[in-house]
């Protein structure tokens, strides 16, 4: 009887959709329970964690047995089927109900990845525009499904409590629209975000300057309503899409190395120019650099005169983001080649200064009340005896003073003759 029982119960579809849903909300109250006890497990003991998952593993399998039971109706398997009736009349309730709303919503939670991915295929791990765009649509779709699993979660929790949610809703939009008058900034990056992805003006994995250079780095994700950089030292730099005034992006479609070079003025331009050029080409035709060409070197020649030496410049064209390496090697190629040429260094000219020790001709010092600072009077000078011959000494200028441009006091302190 029992077995005629199930497979006419299996002959209905309305039964698997039943099985199916019992199956799910068994597997959802699974994983909502374990991934609280995997927040638990690191503060007790390793085996009381192991008892613990696995009893849990038992008796979800075995209420999810008694659920399915008394899903199909199976009246002839009386323990299953009267632990089934418990089971359903407890979801039944407001604070079953809840329980497996929270349940699925974590399972449709963890879902979002997947999903995101099917929905927006063709990911790759090659850098260009087709994978800067699938990246960033990837995370704006997940942001965007788990915001409608948050609201649709919500709204049957709210229901199974017993609240209204259609008059709830209506006095959460009156007060949405009262919310987007004071938040129009909010309002602006989200609009802003939202070109930005229609136009693909840059995604996850660009490297932009924003405001002039301002701030810089790598685009690590892209939202609505946000844009995270990167930094080179590492510093993440969170931008809301309504304050990107100006985005320079320097790896769309492709990039270009600005090679500049200052040589000395007196060394010989052309053969500077044609080390120049053999280091351009050796870099373009080197097969381990080769396939980060767009395009043959373009020497330009010289563009710029200066007292410190001659700029010369080579333009690379190459793959996006491939500029800083290529750049870094071919400074390092340009320098042993200019360096082997033996054409100098670049330098501000060298200017000769000689020096003499020739005192010259003395000055005489104008009359003055009192000396200057910088000059000394000789006692001799003042006493009226002749001073000694002493050779001529590099240092402060000493200066003969008449007896006519003395004070008296200073008369009346001199030394007895």
């Amino acid at each position: 009887m029992g077995v005629d029982q199930l497979i006419l119960q299996f002959s209905q579809p309305a039964s698997w959709f039943k099985l199916g849903f019992t199956l799910l909300v068994g597997y959802a109250v699974w994983r909502v329970v374990a991934a609280l006890l995997s927040l638990v497990t690191p503060s007790i003991h390793r085996n009381v964690a192991l008892v613990a998952r696995t009893v849990w593993l038992l008796v979800a399998i075995y209420a999810t047995l008694a659920a399915a039971v008394h899903t199909l109706g199976l009246a002839g398997v009386p323990i299953l089927y009267d632990q089934g009736t418990l089971i359903a009349d407890g979801f039944r309730a407001s604070s079953g109900q809840v329980v497996v709303v929270a349940a699925v919503a974590f399972i449709a939670w963890n879902l979002v990845t997947l999903a995101a991915r099917r929905v927006v295929p063709g990911a790759s791990t090659e850098f260009n525009r087709r994978s800067v765009r699938v990246q960033t649509l990837t995370s704006v779709t997940e942001g965007s499904l788990r915001i409608v699993i948050l609201i649709l979660a919500g709204i049957t929790v709210l229901q199974a409590l017993g609240v209204n949610a259609s008059a709830l809703l209506a006095g959460v939009s009156v007060l949405g629209l009262a919310v987007g008058f004071g938040a129009q900034s909010l309002i602006k990056d989200v609009f802003t975000g939202f070109f930005i992805l229609l136009e693909d003006q840059y995604g996850v994995g660009d490297i932009i300057r924003v405001n002039s250079g301002t701030l810089s780095g790598t685009v690590e994700r892209l939202s609505l309503r946000l844009t995270v950089l990167r930094a080179l030292d590492g510093t993440v730099h969170l931008i809301p899409n309504g304050q990107m005034l100006t985005v320079s992006v320097s790896s769309k479609d492709w990039s270009q190395v600005l090679a500049t070079y200052l040589v000395p003025n007196g060394a010989d331009i052309d053969r500077a120019l044609e080390v120049m050029q053999q280091v351009a080409t050796g870099l373009h035709t080197d097969p381990a650099w080769q396939s980060r060409f767009l395009a043959a070197p373009d020497v330009q020649g010289v563009t710029g005169l200066g007292s410190d030496g001659t700029e010369l410049r080579a333009l690379l064209k190459v793959l996006p983001k491939a500029q800083f390496a290529v750049g870094r090697e071919f400074n390092r190629r340009i320098k042993v080649a200019m360096d082997s040429a033996d054409l100098g260094v670049p330098g501000p000219a060298a200017i000769e200064v000689r020096l003499s020790h020739d005192p010259g001709p003395p000055v005489p010092s104008p009359t003055l009340d009192k000396p200057a600072p910088n000059q000394t009077i000789s006692s001799q000078a003042i006493s009226g005896q002749p001073a000694a011959s002493n050779p001529v000494t590099p240092g402060p200028t000493v200066t003969s003073v008449d007896e006519r441009q003395i004070s008296p006091e200073a008369k009346k302190t001199d030394p007895p003759r």
